[in-house]
């Protein structure tokens, strides 16, 4: 379990702010709408010395689906956004970090079914549609965009 030493589990969830911090104003709207982050490396897909990381964002799902069931019927709903691997600061820094580097970019890249990373743009993407009226019946979910890693 290499991930444990840089990370408590506390720190690995809270980094996304997983719990939500307005919900009184939703209750008392009777509307609203969360969206937590977590990764396909959780309950979808095990990966090698993600030990922690994909154990807290494995809870991120199931928090995700217990706020939704519980909150659903005050109209506030609750999805969380699977990414894959996303061409980030965060992503940089653990390619850099490694004795190799360029042999660390190409076994990344090779894991991508679609030879690439994915951007923050195509993330966000993601969330503004699950923000928009137009996901109204989507809720509970974790919505995978990983560009077929998990496949």
């Amino acid at each position: 379990m290499p991930d444990h030493s840089r990370h408590s589990a506390d720190t690995v969830v809270n980094e996304g702010e997983s719990f939500p911090t307005s919900g009184h104003t939703m209750l008392a709207q009777k509307s609203g709408n969360i969206i937590n982050m977590s990764s396909v490396a959780s309950s979808i897909k095990g990966v090698v010395n993600r030990c922690v990381y994909s154990t807290t964002k494995a809870a991120v799902i199931g928090l995700t689906k217990a706020v939704a069931a519980d909150f659903i019927q005050q109209g506030i709903r609750c999805n969380c956004v699977c990414p894959g691997t996303v061409d980030t600061p965060s992503l940089q820094e653990r390619i850099q970090a490694r004795p190799n580097p360029e042999e660390a970019l190409s076994d990344f890249l090779k894991r991508q079914k679609t030879g690439r990373f994915a951007t923050a743009e195509e993330i966000a993407l993601l969330c503004v549609y699950l923000a928009s009226d137009e996901s109204a019946y989507v809720t509970g979910n974790p919505v995978i965009i990983d560009g077929g890693w998990s496949l």
